[in-house]
């Protein structure tokens, strides 16, 4: 079967689950061949699925990038499927997950063109350490950190994005830093392995690293937010940190091109291959 993984003609950084990725699909008889989602002149047609693995620029032109996610999946079978990762796109989400309630990091949704005030928005949240970062981003793209006497600055970064896009201001948890941020993955409904990452700001590499199973209560977490949509996932990995009770609250559900750290869970990888379909 010829899969094509999704990506963008100019990767940002390298991604560490391409090659045993590809080397797992062809040892399995497939024939994986990459397609940039946004090079105009890559072949739709002679595909039997598409995998979406490092679209990392789609943040750019996200309305764009759906609708080329729209006409690839006319053609052949679409991993995750386009209304799920049209849900996905926005972080708004977070406010849906809280609304069902399943625990999240707390959050304020600035919506472009509803004339929100920021500097009022963050002294009615009372926080003093926050995140100020675009609805639609990856890779910490304009994610920025602001404490204490700096929340004015927060406040004037959050108008600038506002000026052109949704915003998201969400409070700094301490326990992002340490322990650090716990990554759970899901492949084809079935929990796989965890790994613990360090903050990660506008300019920064990402750290990661191999980390013990989840505890009960983070498995619960992460099971209630992706429930409704549990059983149409190939792929998913939901993002934890520890509140200041300690509890695991979520920080975000990456549905669309999340890495699956492949080389710290190739049990992962293998169960990933081994649902895909032979033909």
């Amino acid at each position: 079967m010829r899969i094509a993984l999704v990506t963008c003609r100019d990767l940002p950084e390298p991604d560490p689950d391409d090659a045993p990725l590809r080397a797992a699909l062809a040892a399995r008889g497939h024939e994986p061949v990459s397609v940039a989602w946004d090079d105009p002149s890559a072949p739709l047609d002679g595909v039997d699925l598409f995998l979406l693995r490092s679209a990392w620029n789609y943040y750019l032109e996200p309305q764009a990038f759906l609708a080329w996610v729209e006409r690839a999946a006319e053609r052949a079978r679409f991993h995750n499927p386009p209304d799920v990762l049209r849900w996905n796109v926005h972080k708004g989400y977070l406010e849906e997950l809280e609304q069902r309630g399943v625990p999240v990091v707390p959050t304020r949704v600035l919506r472009r063109g509803q004339d929100p005030d920021p500097a009022a928005e963050l002294a009615a949240a009372g926080w003093d350490d926050v995140v100020v970062k675009p609805c639609v981003s990856a890779a910490s793209w304009r994610t920025r950190r602001f404490r204490g006497d700096d929340l004015s600055d927060a406040a004037a970064f959050a108008a600038e994005l506002l000026a052109e896009r949704d915003v998201l201001v969400q409070r700094f948890e301490p326990g992002a830093e340490d322990p650090g941020e716990r990554c759970l993955v899901w492949i084809d409904g079935e929990f796989t392995h965890a790994i613990r990452k360090r903050p990660r700001l506008e300019g920064q590499d990402e750290s990661v690293a191999a980390d013990a199973p989840p505890s009960g209560a983070e498995l619960s977490v992460a099971e209630r937010a992706l429930a409704p949509l549990a059983d149409r996932l190939l792929y998913a990995r939901v993002d934890l940190m520890p509140g200041p009770d300690g509890a695991p609250r979520v920080s975000e559900v990456e549905l669309m091109e999340p890495s699956l750290f492949f080389p710290q869970g190739p049990h992962a990888l293998d169960r990933l291959v081994a649902a895909l379909p032979t033909a």
